[in-house]
């Protein structure tokens, strides 16, 4: 049996799907809050059985409780998302990355994204490295195929890279295997931040409007971005250690050359020794918030 509903979506015209998940490679949450700044005030025309794919003691639903007494319970929940940004039809999907039934849910997110039309997919996420805050965010991106990433976005990296998978590129390797072009853009953010990164929301938003030949909305998303540079700024003024690493950082990528080897994996040590991975705000953790 399935575990999604579709409701009865609007007439679309080859929809791109494009997906983030929060959690594992979300680092910065700027895969979910640029995937949510495209899906604002767009109609949902499915929704997954969220009793089905999230451990609620692992993330549980959110209580209020108004002057003593309860009131409201919001689920996590999983949803495609219908919109249109100038002339093309974007369905998104976003939500809580799901603990169980990865397999089974490929299943049904493939067969909704025919159902739907779909012509092609796209992943939004991110993940921490050793990039200032100070310099523009670098975009990495995987592709299905050759030749569907637009110019100026690399592939990569090159050679072998095993990795522990997230559910969005099991979902990704799913749609590609199924005959719909896939490429995911994945933002780079600063390891030593631990908080929502809106720049990176940016970068990914300005990578897939090239991609697409859009120009996507980005709110608030600037103003935010700004407000998040100067506490960052303030931050490495007032530490000694924090300003030399960052321009450090600044150096390397001046010069197009990354730390590598024992080098980064002391300098990241050092920089979370006093953090650690904070679930709500994706992969990483520092002392700069």
């Amino acid at each position: 049996m399935s575990i999604y509903r579709l409701e009865d979506p609007p007439e679309l015209d080859a929809p791109v799907l494009v997906a983030a998940l929060e959690g594992w490679v979300d680092a910065g949450s700027a895969g979910t809050v640029a995937a949510a700044q495209l899906a604002e005030d767009g109609t949902v025309v499915a929704s997954f059985d969220a009793d089905a794919i999230y451990d609620y003691r692992a993330r549980r639903p959110t209580l209020d409780i108004v002057d003593g007494r309860p009131m409201q319970l919001a689920w996590p929940k999983l949803e495609i998302t219908s919109t249109r940004i100038g002339d093309r039809d974007i369905v998104v999907l976003r939500g809580p990355e799901p603990d169980y039934r990865w397999r089974e849910l490929t299943v049904d997110v493939v067969d909704v994204a025919k159902r739907l039309g779909v012509v092609s997919w796209v992943s939004l996420g991110a993940i921490p490295a050793a990039v200032p805050h100070t310099r523009p965010v670098p975009i990495l991106a995987t592709a299905s195929a050759p030749g569907l990433l637009p110019e100026g976005i690399r592939q990569g990296p090159e050679g072998l890279l095993r990795v522990p998978s997230a559910c969005l590129s099991v979902l990704e390797l799913a749609a590609s295997t199924n005959g719909i072009p896939a490429i995911g853009l994945f933002a780079q953010v600063p390891h030593y931040v631990n908080a929502t990164y809106p720049a990176a929301s940016i970068a990914l938003l300005t990578a897939l409007g090239r991609h697409l030949g859009i120009e996507p909305p980005v709110g608030q998303l600037a103003t935010r971005a700004l407000e998040r540079r100067n506490l960052l700024d303030a931050a490495a003024a007032t530490d000694e250690d924090t300003k030399a690493h960052v321009e450090r950082l600044e150096g390397l990528v001046d010069e197009a050359r990354l730390p590598v080897g024992d080098e980064l994996i002391a300098d990241i040590e050092r920089f979370l020794r006093e953090g650690g991975t904070d679930d709500d705000e994706g992969d990483g953790g520092s002392r700069l918030h």
